[in-house]
């Protein structure tokens, strides 16, 4: 029984895949935040170079990946795929169980994928500063990675609960040449103000995006990245699913379900985007699954609306789902899976019913993890825990229906910088949030009329 499927480094995808291509109806337009008017390329500038500009607008069906990206990439990938004997004999599924592990990346999960490219193109442009936020970590350990290889300075503002629950994601970034900040911090506007409202805010995606911007904004040398979300970052992360195809082709499968976890939409995207793409022209076509945590529940109970990508609304308009701008989330440990809004691109697709999503509370995915641990060995992130979850639920649904289905997740990252999470779940200390529907509809209420 064949566990691995490798491919060699000369199988590596030489361009990132674009789902616009695609599509059967285009994305609706990006708004500028002041004229509510569609943003031009130029509105775009002072926060990222021309490159990638160009490839968050562009419809074409495939982009180069350059060459000194795809010698980074080398450090990693191709990343293997697994086939997971020992968790399906443990569920008695007749199902079969495939999982793509892009845990071993420098910096543990898949975000390398896109922080490299984006720190190579800040650099042809020759910016020297990157700011960014960070929820969980993972995003920033990866610019921090990418800007050490690429001689850039980063600030990364982390989400103050993030922060104080992972010492040692912070300990990476700064061993990677990083400053790494609480957000909300004293050193920008925004973040005072928020801190004079609350001094002990816990944070959130969408002020410490707020943060980053101010910083990037005030100074043409600097520019900001994003690790999520935007539609060139979902675009990089398509490696995943492209390597998948040619995997899957070597173990003589083919999924009929694929799952991820969704926070902003970045490895969800990863590995679906080139399978749906692959069945809008004409292919087989699987069930996809978003899975994201109840106490974030953006594709299941958030609008698709026009709003901010950040709580200090300096960012353009997109449509998508969300939960408001004003959202700030429990303090749960899938940090990265802690954003108000979804990818534009990803909840498009969603709206045009490409793919379905459920939620899953905390203690659900870490008992899900927990099982996977004990048998496949690999101990994952708690944001991965939603796609393991997610995973685990179909293959119990093939054995309740007879069906021998082949499922197929993304094990985006590796738990190793989260286990007081672990250890908080073992104590029984973790507790499920549901966002409560009063919350819920007060931050919806204060969207921008569009």
């Amino acid at each position: 029984m064949q566990t691995k499927f490798l491919l060699d480094e000369t199988q590596m995808p030489k361009r990132w895949y674009n789902l616009q291509a695609d599509l059967p109806e285009p994305l609706p337009p990006v708004l500028h935040p002041g004229t509510r008017k569609p943003i031009t390329p130029d509105d775009l500038e002072p926060l990222f170079p021309k490159a990638l500009i160009q490839q968050e607008v562009t419809t074409e069906r495939e982009v180069e990946i350059p060459e000194p990206v795809q010698d980074i990439y080398r450090l990693w990938r191709p990343a293997p795929l697994y086939r997971a004997h020992r968790l399906e004999k443990a569920l008695g599924t007749p199902a079969k169980i495939f999982y793509k592990y892009e845990g071993g990346s420098p910096a543990g999960s898949h975000k390398p994928n896109t922080a490299i490219p984006q720190a190579f193109y800040n650099r042809e442009e020759g910016i020297r500063r990157l700011t960014t936020e960070t929820g969980a970590g993972q995003w920033g350990t990866s610019l921090s990675f990418a800007g050490s290889l690429f001689d850039i300075d980063v600030t990364v503002f982390q989400v103050s609960v993030s922060y104080n629950q992972k010492p040692y994601r912070r300990a990476v970034m700064e061993t990677y040449g990083a400053r790494c900040v609480a957000s909300p911090s004293e050193m920008t506007q925004f973040g005072r103000q928020v801190l004079a409202q609350n001094p002990n805010h816990t944070g959130s995606l969408g002020i410490a995006i707020s943060e980053a911007v101010e910083l990037a904004v005030q100074d043409p040398s600097t520019k900001y990245a994003l690790g999520s979300v935007l539609n060139h970052v979902l675009l990089h992360q398509t490696v995943i699913g492209l390597e998948s195809m040619k995997q899957m082709e070597m173990a003589d499968c083919w999924p009929d379900v694929i799952v991820g976890c969704t926070g902003g939409g970045s490895n969800f995207a990863g590995i679906a985007f080139p399978f749906i793409g692959h069945a809008l022209r004409g292919g087989e076509q699987p069930r996809i699954v978003a899975v994201e945590p109840s106490a974030c529940p953006t594709l299941t109970r958030g609008k698709y609306a026009y709003d901010y990508g950040d709580t200090g609304h300096m960012t353009p308009l997109t449509k998508m789902h969300t939960l408001g701008s004003d959202f700030t989330p429990p303090g749960f440990h899938a940090g990265g899976l802690r954003y108000h809004g979804m990818a534009p691109l990803v909840s498009h697709a969603k709206e045009l019913g490409l793919f379905e999503a459920r939620s899953y509370t905390q203690k659900q995915c870490f008992e899900a993890g927990i099982l996977f641990a004990r048998n496949e060995g690999i101990v994952p992130a708690p944001e991965a825990n939603h796609a393991v979850k997610g995973a685990i639920d179909e293959a119990l649904r093939c054995r309740e229906e007879g069906k021998s289905e082949v499922i197929l997740f993304n094990l985006c990252g590796h738990g190793h910088f989260d286990m007081a999470a672990y250890t908080s779940y073992f104590a029984g200390e973790l507790s499920d949030h549901e966002y409560d529907d009063q919350e819920l509809a007060m931050a919806l209420s204060g969207l921008p009329p569009v």
